[in-house]
């Protein structure tokens, strides 16, 4: 696949020499030409402004960009019919969900850039993660939840998922998908971050955790 990533930070490089390592083509692209071209020297990609990684031939768009940042961004750029992947979270300070009570980041994104198929992922784990080769625990591939709108970009973002050596899991349309895994992320960051727990304590085995309902755990196609 061709792959623009808007952004120049931890999550652009963990994610970008990930796919590039699989083989996809990798286009990083910033305001600061000489990060983006930091990037593309670092791990064989090429680079460009953010237009241009956002531009026609893509197959996806990742987006990893601080997440008010990302809606600005959004509007300035044509991204009508892209896939556009949503690692961002809209956590500040103490740990709070500033989108509460409104909409989710991922939903803010898709109104900026209409006609965008926006898919939430990778906002779970912190960059160091997906750095992993592959972030395989105890023998388990990590699983990554996907929620979005549209089956085809679903398809798109699962694939990337795999390619990383990880196990993508259906959370869900964006409009309650989104937010689920968004206030998961700033409870796993507070735990993680702020209480210095083992956040993975929280989740029983899955032969303990209730009844299972048809589909819940569904993968993308």
């Amino acid at each position: 696949m061709r792959i623009g990533i808007l952004g120049t930070g931890g999550m652009a490089d963990a994610l970008g020499a990930q796919w590039i390592r699989a083989g996809h083509e990798v286009l990083f692209g910033g305001r600061d030409l000489g990060r983006a071209e930091a990037l593309a020297r670092r791990w064989g990609g090429g680079f460009g402004t953010l237009r241009e990684a956002a531009g026609s031939g893509t197959d996806a768009v990742l987006v990893a960009l601080p997440w008010m940042a990302a809606v600005e961004v959004a509007r300035q750029l044509p991204l009508y019919g892209r896939v556009l992947i949503d690692c961002t979270n809209p956590v500040g300070d103490g740990f709070r969900l500033l989108t509460l009570g409104g909409p989710t980041a991922a939903e803010r994104l898709a109104a900026a850039g209409p006609g965008a198929h926006v898919v939430k992922a990778f906002n779970l784990c912190h960059e160091d993660v997906w750095r992993l080769t592959p972030p395989v625990f105890d023998g388990r591939p990590l699983g990554v939840p996907l929620s979005g709108d549209d089956a085809e970009a679903l398809a798109v973002v699962g694939q990337l998922v795999r390619d990383l050596g990880c196990e993508p899991f259906a959370a869900g349309e964006l409009e309650q998908g989104a937010g689920l895994l968004e206030a998961t992320a700033a409870l796993l960051i507070r735990l993680w971050v702020g209480e210095g727990v083992d956040a993975q304590s929280i989740a029983p085995p899955r032969e303990l955790a209730g009844p299972r309902a048809p589909g819940a755990l569904s993968r993308p196609s």
